[in-house]
């Protein structure tokens, strides 16, 4: 009899056509990553509001730095500053709609106090935001190159500002490392009901009888599931290429998903054999899951940081040690899931 792993999780991956939400999720993933050129425009105007363009916002000044602060904010792209006599009259003008928002500009003891006033609820609130941000801004980075002149000791340069695309760092911090973690939940989550299934229906039982061992059984699915999650993100760097993204270091970055997809699915096992309910086994991992991700986010090398830099093109020097610690990782939480598997009792589950 051949090794009957392999056969295990060919029927497993058979089965997931049945699940309705697991192909709903790849479904949406891949309509993600298939048509990213044109999605993601759409979603850096959630994720950057101030990069949608060609909106102008009418903003109503007035206090005795209105002629500075209308300097500042004429600098600034997408405002049109208009000089008000008075607090009331500025705020008379927003109550009737003739302008967007209010900036309040008065000098006290040698400072700015600026007092802004944006639509409350309204479709465009966060737009105006961002506008008045950005000439806040500007405003400040004024006030202090002027008054450095008359400090007595030099201070540190104002660093330069940057131009980069709202794109472009969306695509490579936020979308990239989503299509290539959200299938490592995925697996995840698949191996707990998985293996929670075959203990309730009771099933498992008859996979022993073949005969199959219960580390036979555990491999199988681990194999499928862990399998699934590079596959998928190697379909979505390809497909994220096709649509002008180009995704540098590839193979560092399916040897990270394979290994934190190992190490995902080794804790959705070690749960679904611990606490074989499968309401309280999907809960537990969920929560295993957050811990552990949540806990990487800490250190300066974790999985998003390090993935959107190989993306982009630029790793760190610490990048191939990085990758290769995340597969002892998940090469470790396997060996464990085995340990685990051999002190069980099948016939208690």
């Amino acid at each position: 009899m051949g090794d009957p792993r392999p056969t295990i999780a060919k029927r497993e991956l058979g089965s997931l056509r049945k699940e309705k939400t697991i192909v709903l999720a790849l479904c949406l993933q891949l309509f993600v990553a298939a048509f990213s050129s044109f999605l993601v425009v759409g979603l850096v105007s959630l994720y950057d509001p101030g990069s949608v363009g060609n909106y102008e916002v009418d903003v109503a000044v007035s206090g005795d730095a209105t002629s500075d602060l209308i300097r500042a904010a004429s600098s600034v792209g997408g405002i049109d500053a208009r000089p008000y006599q008075s607090d009331d009259a500025a705020m008379r003008a927003f109550e009737r709609g003739d302008v967007d928002a209010v900036l309040s500009a008065e000098r006290l003891h040698g400072r700015v106090f600026v007092t802004a006033t944006a639509p409350d609820s309204n479709i465009e609130t966060t737009v105006t935001v961002v506008q008045l941000r950005d000439a806040l801004r500007e405003f400040e980075r004024t006030e202090r190159a002027e008054r450095s002149a008359f400090l007595t000791s030099s201070t540190l340069e104002l660093p330069p500002e940057t131009q980069s695309s709202p794109y472009y760092g969306f695509t490579y911090t936020v979308l990239v490392p989503l299509l290539l973690y959200l299938p490592v939940f995925i697996s995840g989550s698949i191996t707990v009901d998985s293996i929670t299934e075959e203990i309730d229906r009771g099933t498992l039982e008859l996979l022993r009888v073949a005969p199959l061992s219960l580390s036979d059984v555990v491999d199988g699915k681990l194999l499928a599931a862990a399998t699934l999650a590079p596959a998928q993100s190697a379909l979505w760097i390809l497909l994220l290429g096709i649509n002008g993204t180009p995704v540098s270091n590839p193979l560092s970055l399916l040897a990270m998903v394979a290994a934190l997809s190992t190490l995902v699915c080794s804790l959705g096992a070690a749960v679904a054999l611990l606490s074989p309910e499968r309401r309280a086994a999907q809960f537990l991992y969920s929560i295993g899951v957050l811990f552990v991700f949540g806990g990487t986010t800490l250190f300066p090398h974790n999985p998003i940081n390090t993935s959107a830099r190989l993306a982009i093109g630029s790793p760190d020097p610490l990048a191939p040690a990085v990758v290769a610690s995340y597969v002892v990782l998940g090469a470790g939480a396997y060996l464990a899931v085995r340990y685990l598997v051999g002190g069980v009792d099948p016939n208690e589950l």
